[in-house]
């Protein structure tokens, strides 16, 4: 493997939140992009509304009202002939398709569309309203109505109307019909004209921002494998250390005391006075005790067999050393089909080593049972007692007043990327369970 390609996995940690973060950079201004687009085609359709408006009232009161005489309330040709020139001269157009006036009563005195002129329709109650208080109104035209069926094929119309008058006096409704896709082209002329400038803004924004982000980040994860490597420095000299006091025990006080035990057997055989027999056969059987339980020491200090046999033989032990004090531990490992590598070996005896001391010390359990295995590429411990139990708060508690056992546990496992979860209640007992990554 080439030194930069022992690098991808850092590299991956470090580009991982940049592209999480350029993703939501895009998904934010795509967001933006469709809320510009919204609101510009509001905007663009509220201005053309406007225009239509202020068109239609130029038109109707500056073009048709003059054209319009008394003799069209009575359809005479030449007042017809004459508003249908103004109309047809001054009004139409690309957009405007429709142009129609009408009498308070509902009867269309002109329209453009011939076949419309002398039908009646009952107004509605808005045009009514538009009529009497002389107001422009604007509004999308409702085309199932039967005084719009010449309108259909023209696709969605927009209809203004306002009221003129014919020179006696009496009150007329101007309507015009425009076609609605002139107003949505006007909404999207204001959304090309704002979406380059905002949209460009937070693509730029992203482009300074990415460089900066990665440089967060790969300071972060600089201090991440700070971190990680001084809690591994701080474990392996842990572990160094165990080892160490282990060892010493085992070579020193334990030889020394094997051979005094030896030397007061000898001793005792060799003595003729039975009360001195007895002394020295007591004192020998004391000194084997203390071996004993020295060697038990040294198994909870560093369990030697977990390097060399591998952890099914090391939570043996443990177990071993539970059941020797009168404790009935079961453990079972028939799980453990994959290797278990040191670090993960090491994390997961001392979950079991912990869960049954706190079993045994402080819940007052009867039984206690471990289980370990592999599956999925984890190890999985499960350490399980039916003892007193406790609440969240004891545990909390207990962790402020420097009862920390569990708190490193979960620490420890975390940083190597493995879980601790910890259920328990009042009455209930306790369940550990851990797991980490092989």
């Amino acid at each position: 493997m080439t030194r930069g390609a022992s690098r991808d996995p850092g590299r991956w940690i470090v580009a991982r939140p940049v592209i999480q973060f350029a993703a939501a950079g895009l998904i934010a201004v795509v967001v933006v992009g469709l809320a510009t687009g919204v609101a510009s085609r509001r905007l663009g359709q509220r201005e053309a509304t406007v225009e239509a408006r202020s068109t239609t009232l130029v038109k109707a009161q500056g073009l048709v009202e003059p054209a319009v005489t008394d003799g069209l309330l009575t359809a005479e040709p030449e007042a017809v002939a004459r508003v249908d020139a103004a109309v047809r001269n001054g009004v139409l157009d690309a957009s405007l398709v429709r142009v129609k006036i009408w009498t308070r009563d509902g009867t269309v005195v002109y329209s453009d569309e011939p076949r419309l002129q002398g039908a009646s329709y009952e107004l509605g109650g808005d045009e009514v309203a538009a009529l009497d208080a002389g107001v422009v109104v604007a509004e999308v035209s409702d085309l199932s109505k039967p005084e719009n069926r010449f309108e259909r094929a023209e696709g969605k119309l927009l209809e203004v109307y306002l009221p003129i008058r014919t020179p006696g006096g009496q009150r007329l409704l101007f309507e015009a019909y425009y076609r609605f896709d002139v107003v949505s082209e006007s909404g999207r002329r204001i959304w090309s004209s704002f979406a380059p400038v905002s949209i460009g803004a937070l693509l730029a924004l992203q482009v300074v921002q990415i460089p900066l982000a990665w440089s967060l980040a790969k300071q972060l994860r600089e201090r991440q494998r700070e971190r990680e490597d001084l809690l591994q420095r701080a474990v392996d000299a842990s572990e160094t250390e165990r080892r160490r006091i282990a060892s010493d025990l085992h070579d020193g006080v334990v030889q020394d005391l094997a051979g005094v035990a030896y030397g007061l057997a000898g001793s005792a055989r060799r003595e003729s006075s039975p009360a001195t027999v007895a002394t020295l056969d007591d004192a020998a059987q004391r000194v084997r005790d203390s071996i004993k339980s020295l060697r038990t020491l040294m198994v909870d200090i560093y369990p030697p067999r977990l390097a060399e046999a591998g952890l099914a033989a090391a939570l043996a032990d443990v177990v071993a050393v539970a059941a020797s004090r009168g404790h009935q531990v079961e453990l079972d490992v028939d799980g453990l089909t994959a290797p278990v590598p040191g670090r993960a070996g090491a994390l997961g005896y001392r979950v079991a080593q912990e869960g049954i001391r706190n079993a045994l010390a402080h819940a007052r359990a009867s039984t206690v049972s471990v289980r370990a295995a592999t599956t999925d590429g984890r190890l999985v411990v499960e350490v399980v007692d039916d003892g007193q139990g406790f609440l969240a708060e004891e545990a909390a508690a207990k962790a402020r007043q420097g009862h920390v056992g569990l708190r490193g546990l979960e620490d420890l496992l975390a940083d190597a990327g493995g879980t601790l979860r910890v259920a328990s209640s009042p009455g209930s007992g306790t369940r550990l369970l851990a797991e980490v990554p092989l």
